[in-house]
Order: C-alpha cells, then sequence, then structure tokens
C-alpha cells in the first residue's frame, strides 16, 4: 500500500475515533488525572483503542506510540524506522470544557520525519490531511475534499494573522509577538485549541503560529504533515526542520509554525 493510500485508510480511522468519542461529549464524562496532571477521559481511552486497533489492522508491522500508551522504553524506540504518532483526543481540556476544538491526530513518522498527518474533528465530521510530498486537503463530513494550501502574505484588507492557544503562553512568546507586530503592523490573534491552529495556517486562514510553551510529540506531528503538505513548514527556534528523533523525553521544543515562503520569513526569523 502506497502512502497515499495509507493515508486515506488513516482518515477513515481518525473518523471512527471521532464516533468513539462523541457519545461522551457534554455529558459529565468522568475525568481522571494522570502522572503529569494532564486529564484523561473514558473517550480519550475509547478512542485509543480504536486507533490502536485499527493501525496494527492496516499496517501490523508499524509500531504505535499513543498518547494513552507511551511507557514504551527509550532503547526500543530507538530501533525503530517508521512509527505511529497519536493522540486520540487533543484537546482534552475542550473536550471536558464542552468546547468543539478537539481533534483525533495521527502521524506516520519516518526516521523522525513526518511522512503524513490526519486531522479530524469529531464534532462535524471534518477531516485535514497531507504530508510534504503529498499535497493537503480538507474534507467536509459528506466527504467532499479540497486542496488547501498556505497564504504566504496577509489578505490586502485585513490585518496580520497570529494563532495562539487559549490556555497556553510565556513571556517569551508574548515578547516575540510584540517584537512581530513592529514588523508587520497590528496582528490579529486568533485563539483556537488542540492542533486546529497549525490548520488554520494549512488552509490559509491565517499566518503564523509561534509556540514558546510545553506540548508533547503527539500534540503536533500529524497536524505538522497537514501543514507541510499546504506548503509551510515548522521549525525550531534555532532555525532548523522540526523532528520527532526517539528520545527519553516526549516533549517538543519551541517552534514556529508559517508559510515556507513567506514574505515576512526572513524578518521574522531575526527575532528569534
Amino acid at each position: 500500500m502506497s502512502d497515499q493510500q495509507l493515508m486515506h485508510e488513516v482518515v477513515k480511522l481518525a473518523l471512527a475515533a471521532g464516533e468513539a468519542i462523541l457519545p461522551f461529549w457534554r455529558a459529565g464524562v468522568a475525568v481522571q488525572n494522570k502522572a503529569d496532571d494532564s486529564p484523561v477521559t473514558a473517550a480519550d481511552l475509547a478512542a485509543h483503542q480504536v486507533i490502536a486497533d485499527g493501525l496494527r489492522a492496516l499496517a501490523p508491522q508499524i509500531p504505535v506510540l499513543s498518547e494513552e500508551d507511551c511507557n514504551i522504553p527509550l532503547a526500543e524506540r530507538q530501533g525503530w524506522q517508521r512509527w505511529w504518532l497519536v493522540d486520540p483526543l487533543d484537546g482534552t481540556k475542550e473536550f471536558i470544557a464542552g468546547s468543539e476544538e478537539f481533534t483525533v491526530n495521527i502521524a506516520l513518522i519516518e526516521h523522525g520525519e513526518v511522512v503524513f498527518g490526519v486531522v479530524t474533528m469529531p464534532t462535524n465530521g471534518r477531516a485535514y490531511f497531507g504530508g510534504r510530498d503529498l499535497g493537503a486537503w480538507r474534507a467536509e463530513a459528506d466527504g467532499q475534499a479540497e486542496a488547501i494550501e498556505v497564504r504566504n502574505a496577509p489578505p490586502v484588507d485585513g490585518r496580520f494573522t497570529v494563532v495562539a492557544s487559549r490556555r497556553h503562553s510565556s513571556p517569551e512568546q508574548e515578547a516575540l509577538l510584540a517584537g512581530l507586530g513592529a514588523q508587520v503592523g497590528d496582528l490579529e490573534l486568533a485563539n483556537i485549541g488542540s492542533s486546529l491552529k497549525f490548520c488554520l495556517l494549512a488552509e490559509g486562514s491565517a499566518d503564523c503560529y509561534p509556540r514558546l510553551a510545553p506540548t508533547s510529540q503527539w500534540d503536533t506531528a500529524a497536524a505538522q504533515g497537514v501543514l507541510e503538505g499546504a506548503g509551510g513548514e515548522v521549525i525550531g527556534v534555532d532555525g532548523q526542520p522540526f523532528r520527532y528523533p526517539a528520545r527519553e523525553s516526549l516533549l517538543n521544543p519551541y517552534f514556529l509554525a508559517m508559510p515556507a515562503n513567506a514574505a515576512w520569513r526572513q524578518a521574522f526569523l531575526s527575532l528569534i
């Protein structure tokens, strides 16, 4: 099965995981805290089971690293060449709050780089999917898919739009935004949860997503695949491509997501 075919099968699987989540949404689901104090619900676990079983049926030779099954020794993970990186329910806090801004994230990683990613929204059946060598698409619940791409400059009649998190910022990020505003003018801040932040960039609805606050590998990989397929890039604050190597910690370093050919790219990087 080609990577393109595999990606379309994973879209179906992510939508099925979303169906497993929905019965728990706005239903007073019980919340537990994991060892790192992050919340987990029965919906997270139900989606994880659907995805884990489905991926093993699709490609039994490819191991799975999921937020809900991540206690895999580094010595074992270091031997992986291709693996799945999964967040069965990204945006658990949004889910608990009754928001629609939560997603299912599934990425295929090879030698630390994203081959493709799939991001679906359980509440409306929308799917984003793509990869650097595969293109990127947004599909609605009726199955109609359209190609998407980043915008390399803000609209003539609009302001520069920066995607931010409702819940996470940092002094470094605020300083960066202040410097960016001085470069490009007044900023429009688009606050949205989960990996949808990348998807706004990928579909050309926003310009930049700086993240100088904590994330985990499964939070970002799938949506990075979508963004790269749409002509975007994710880089570290050192200017190097953002990767997912096997390492002891599954936390990400800080990163910047943007169109790869943005007219303002160099001015922005000069602020780092």
